[in-house]
């Protein structure tokens, strides 16, 4: 029986969220269930346990008859949240899997959902070019985009174009890097640390700051996933918020060089200079070390894999210039929830420390 058909149409909110155990989802349908209008459908290839108002829906949505079969029931949707992401080794090669997850769940649930009322969609500051190289700082909403391919862009088109003459509108949302728990993630850049530094205590060594020359002492913001949630709920149901995208940002500046050696104090470590590494690589063979690391201090049984994201710790740490978006934006259109970077690292890490996830 569908738990979610208890209440007449026109009287709840129900959400879907596509990405649902990634870092932006998994906090996303946390904050919804705090909501008490609210009901949560998560979407993902992995599923999710039920839970009170929340119940999840196993699919790939690369397979497109597949979403359509699996989504078939879903009519009473009022709102889709769409964060889910695929990973690729280039940049054209992320625009096929990443614009066709998303029109597969607009195309399988907009003839189906009669009280269909904003899609949201997540976006990154790839739309500004942030990922090929020294980029236009602060970058703003209206900035020109640039020679594709970017999947981001791609699919922001696809739902301007397909919510014309549509009664439901649309948002888009871009953060800067995303910081909070999930497990299994290709991009969650606070777990990298986390994990990095406890490798590190564990082998007697000072934690080293491991990015390119330069990316140590240049300017960079943070989105705390909490925060990402209540701006991502507040432009889906705010009527000023249609059609419109946003930056969304914890509000302050930081560089690696003040941040990085706090870092260090908070896992009872030194620091010593900066030394380029590939991530990747020189944490490629610590699994039997993270193995014997889990029985040692009793942590969760999470395989290495599951806590281990070298390559987008690679990425970021390899911005050697600046790294910020204009949020004031959002706080014109009335959103004015910020985060202190530097605690929201600090909170993370005692989360990461709650779940046995490290020492």
């Amino acid at each position: 029986m569908n738990i979610l058909r208890n209440k007449p149409l026109n009287k709840r909110k129900v959400a879907l969220v596509a990405g649902a155990n990634g870092v932006i989802g998994r906090n996303l349908i946390d904050y919804l269930t705090t909501l008490s209008d609210w009901e949560v459908i998560g979407v993902s290839r992995r599923g999710g346990e039920p839970r009170d108002r929340v119940r999840y829906v196993e699919v790939d949505l690369l397979e497109r008859d597949s979403c359509i079969k699996m989504l078939s029931d879903l009519t009473e949707v009022t709102h889709i949240f769409y964060a889910a992401y695929q990973d690729r080794s280039t940049w054209a090669e992320l625009v096929p899997p990443n614009l066709n997850m998303l029109v597969n769940v607009v195309e399988a649930l907009e003839p189906i959902s009669t009280n269909l009322n904003h899609i949201s969609l997540m976006q990154g500051y790839k739309v500004y070019g942030a990922h090929l190289g020294p980029f236009k700082t602060p970058a703003r909403e209206t900035d020109a985009h640039h020679m594709p391919p970017e999947f981001n862009v791609d699919q922001q088109n696809y739902l301007e174009n397909r919510q014309k003459g549509k009664n439901w509108t649309w948002s888009a949302l871009r953060p800067s890097v995303v910081c909070g728990f999930s497990l299994g993630n290709p991009m969650n850049l606070a777990m990298v640390i986390a994990i990095y530094a406890s490798i590190s205590k564990e082998l007697g060594l000072p934690l080293r700051f491991p990015g390119k020359p330069g990316a140590y002492d240049n300017l960079l913001e943070m989105t705390d996933a909490g925060l990402l949630a209540k701006a991502t709920v507040w432009a889906a149901t705010d009527e000023k918020c249609a059609n419109q995208a946003f930056n969304i940002t914890n509000g302050d500046l930081f560089r690696w060089n003040e941040l990085w050696p706090k870092i260090a104090s908070y896992f009872g470590l030194e620091t010593a200079p900066p030394l380029p590494m590939q991530l990747d690589i020189v944490m490629a063979d610590k699994e039997l070390l993270w193995n014997e690391m889990v029985d040692k201090h009793k942590l969760a049984k999470h395989s290495y894999s599951e806590v281990s994201s070298w390559t987008f710790g690679d990425f970021v740490f390899g911005w050697n210039y600046d790294f910020f978006a204009d949020g004031s934006k959002a706080r014109r259109f009335g959103f004015h929830e910020f985060m202190d970077t530097e605690a929201m690292f600090m909170n993370i890490f005692d989360d990461f420390r709650r779940r046995k996830l490290i020492p």
